[in-house]
């Protein structure tokens, strides 16, 4: 999967690890922008390297650099409410 604008993801990397963010915006081929939003899941908005991102194959309707309002809107509409709020277990090595 790719880095596209409204795809759902784990963080693997970092303190917010294990937590599910929606890309919001593409900087190039390396980074993305994301937020949890930080009220649902706890991610605030940040610049994340690609590789440190697990894709989902959920994808929200949303478009690029829309507020942290307007995505929580967009996953309740989607009723993603509950999988947003789950957290992954990752494995350290």
């Amino acid at each position: 999967m790719k880095a596209e604008v409204g795809r759902i993801c784990f963080k693997t990397m970092g303190r917010e690890a294990g937590q599910k963010c929606v890309v919001v915006s593409v900087a190039d081929k390396n980074f993305v922008l994301v937020t949890g939003p930080k009220s649902l899941t706890g991610v605030r908005r940040r610049r994340v390297n690609v590789s440190h991102l697990a894709f989902t194959p959920y994808k929200l309707n949303i478009k690029e650099n829309a507020s942290d309002e307007e995505v929580l809107k967009t996953i309740q509409e989607s009723g993603l409410i509950d999988f947003m709020k789950e957290e992954a277990s990752v494995k350290f090595e």
